[in-house]
């Protein structure tokens, strides 16, 4: 998601790229709140991957949902979470490679079906 709204601060000096997965079955909510004068809170569903540019300094707060309340169950340097250019070029490789043998699976299985049947 392009960062549109809330444009990185002009005063921070380094930028990375960072990559967080809700690893959990809850709903959570990703916030950085210790840049002076800028804005970043994402909604994460389970099993969703946050990609994201953030000032170096930056710290990612994680905010368990639960019923009508949010827990503050993880604070995460985002200089931990920072991936490179090679790294998030891999991860889209693997999910089209994923989706590549999925659909080769699947075309497999309708020819095995359609050969049964014309044995039969």
């Amino acid at each position: 998601m392009a960062q549109i709204l809330d444009p990185l601060p002009p005063d921070s000096s380094e930028h990375i790229f960072c990559c967080y997965v809700n690893a959990t079955s809850k709903i959570q909510i990703a916030r950085i709140s210790n840049i002076a004068n800028w804005y970043f809170e994402r909604v994460i569903f389970p099993g969703q991957r946050l990609v994201f540019e953030a000032p170096l300094e930056a710290l990612l707060e994680i905010h368990t949902g639960m019923m009508a309340t949010a827990i503050l169950s993880d604070k995460i340097p985002c200089e931990r979470l920072c991936v490179n250019d090679e790294e998030i070029a891999l991860a889209g490789n693997q999910e089209e490679a994923e989706a590549e043998s999925d659909s080769k699976s699947g075309q497999r299985e309708k020819l095995l079906t359609v050969a049964a049947v014309a044995l039969e």
